[in-house]
């Protein structure tokens, strides 16, 4: 979970009174805390122009990550190095003895005042060995080292964590230069395990809060595709997306993860067929009210979606009679199946549009290749005369499909792409493979006749792109048709437009392919971004008189 959902209150360590009153803290979200890791890291990593970093060691202040658990702050950092394009190595210190985390101890002979002396000295840190590691195997020579729960650590290790922080130094070995480092941890009510820092050490890192915010994390919730009723029913019920209580009668807890992990259960278990249950919820949100409440609307979700027949309504498949049968049910329902009918039109959408992403993507890596390729037939690199050939036949063309396959590699092994990204270059890989298949079974022998028959092929998966924008365009014509003959201008419609506009592969088709229903509604948003905003001048003058 990324930015999953937390609010990030800078806090700097050696402002005593900032880190006692937590009213006087400046609240940021946890998009804005991203930022500003990715900004620590930039400033640290800047060089001057004969290639020295800018910054000086001594001042780069490691950041300190405290958060209740179930944050997500691996994903945060996953992010944050992916988006300054540098390496990755991530730890969770309380899975390490001392020897793995500071080295073993070994004699080794030194030279004292001319004197030849055998002294204790210590093998690499199994960390700092991974991190000479990911420089070896991604080419990458900068990058962030991620020490999770670090104030959780066992007494024999924790002088070792306080040397990290204040020296960047695992036993006697120093993390290589270019790599910035980030901690985190659970604050005290969390973990009785929990090691309280002096302000010694407080006073040489930068310590981010981070608390729960269900609004950020519905934002991210729509990014990763978390299942709709999930998203539905936090919308409505803000205040069940976090609970920690650690009570006489036991522990109970709900938290952004348990919210992640429970959607991906739930979108396996319902293509299996698998029933779900309140007690199969429970093992994710483990309190059993939340637990309870949202196992009930799942399965009401579940019912709206087959009672209301939503791609049926969106593809057009339903008679004048029937459609309007539902507009007056939807228009006549309580506040949460109205609710519920506009999140499964919504998630409806995000599908098709997700599967227009995933086959926008694969066409661009395909058309890539293709470019490439063409060029590799126009070179004609072999030695024709000498093979008596007028042209080049189609093994130029297999040759071209394995030195793309034998460059993935290199770049798989160095973790120069995402898993998303890998799979779409094998796929294309895979795709010209049985395109050049094809031209054999053809009897087509030469590389250009085998070219034109491969862009033939292509241009079919293109024209099944094009099918599916307009499939895409009509679904949200009708879908905003329904909406509007169901509930009129109304919270409902404002609630579809504000989802659309929230969802950034949604506005990105609109924006490429266009939607005129949702141009004309969508100007209700800045109504009520303007209503509320002169609301809150008028509170803040009242108060000010």
């Amino acid at each position: 979970m990324s930015c999953a959902g937390y609010r990030a209150n800078g806090v700097n360590s050696n402002q005593t009174a900032a880190i006692t009153d937590r009213s006087r803290e400046k609240e940021m979200n946890i998009q804005e805390a991203k930022e500003e890791i990715c900004n620590t890291v930039r400033a640290y990593l800047a060089k001057d122009e004969d290639g020295y970093y800018v910054y000086p060691l001594v001042r780069q202040r490691p950041i300190l990550l405290i958060g209740p658990p179930g944050i997500g702050k691996t994903a945060i950092m996953e992010q944050a190095a992916a988006e300054c394009k540098v390496g990755l190595v991530s730890y969770t210190i309380t899975h390490h003895t001392r020897q793995s985390a500071i080295g073993l101890p070994e004699i080794v002979e030194r030279n004292y005042g001319g004197k030849e002396m055998m002294v204790t000295d210590y093998t690499m840190s199994e960390i700092v060995a991974s991190v000479y590691d990911c420089m070896e195997n991604t080419g990458k020579r900068e990058g962030i080292l991620f020490i999770d729960e670090i104030n959780c650590v066992s007494e024999t290790l924790a002088p070792a964590m306080l040397a990290l922080l204040q020296n960047k130094t695992f036993g006697s070995h120093k993390i290589p230069e270019g790599w910035i480092l980030v901690a985190a941890g659970n604050p005290p009510e969390y973990n009785k395990s929990v090691r309280e820092f002096d302000i010694v050490t407080l006073d040489r890192v930068r310590k981010l809060e981070i608390e729960p915010d269900c609004d950020i994390w519905l934002k991210y919730a729509g990014q990763r595709k978390v299942h709709q009723a999930i998203i539905s029913y936090l919308s409505m019920k803000k205040e069940r997306f976090y609970s920690v209580e650690n009570t006489v009668d036991g522990k109970f807890f709900v938290t952004a993860r348990g919210w992640e992990d429970l959607s991906r259960l739930l979108q396996s278990y319902e293509k299996l067929g698998i029933e779900i249950s309140a007690e199969l919820v429970g093992e994710f949100l483990q309190k059993e009210e939340t637990a309870r409440d949202f196992a009930g609307f799942y399965q009401l979700y579940m019912k709206y979606g087959e009672d209301y027949q939503i791609p049926e309504i969106l593809d057009g498949r339903l008679s004048p009679e029937k459609l309007k049968e539902k507009q007056k049910m939807a228009g006549g329902g309580a506040f949460e199946e109205r609710f519920a009918v506009v999140n499964l039109i919504h998630g409806t959408l995000k599908e098709t549009v997700g599967k227009y992403g995933h086959a926008d993507r694969q066409l661009t890596v395909m058309y890539e290749l293709l470019q490439h390729m063409k060029k590799q037939v126009k070179k004609n690199p072999v030695d024709l005369e000498s093979r008596g050939q007028i042209s080049a036949d189609l093994s130029s063309l297999e040759e071209f499909v394995q030195e793309q396959e034998n460059s993935l590699q290199v770049k798989i092994k160095m973790e120069l792409l995402s898993l998303k990204e890998q799979k779409y270059q094998e796929i294309a890989i895979r795709k010209l493979r049985e395109y050049i298949l094809n031209a054999k079974k053809e009897h087509l022998r030469s590389a250009e006749n085998g070219f034109k028959r491969i862009c033939k092929c292509f241009e079919e998966e293109a024209a099944g792109r094009e099918a599916l924008v307009e499939k895409i365009q009509r679904q949200l014509q009708n879908a905003f048709s329904f909406i509007e003959e169901s509930f009129g201008e109304k919270q409902e419609m404002l609630l579809f437009v504000t989802g659309l506009t929230a969802d950034r592969e949604m506005t990105d088709f609109i924006a490429e392919n266009g939607c005129p229903a949702y141009f004309q509604h969508s100007g209700m948003l800045l109504y009520n971004r303007e209503e509320r905003e002169l609301r809150q001048a008028c509170m803040e003058a009242v108060e000010e008189l």
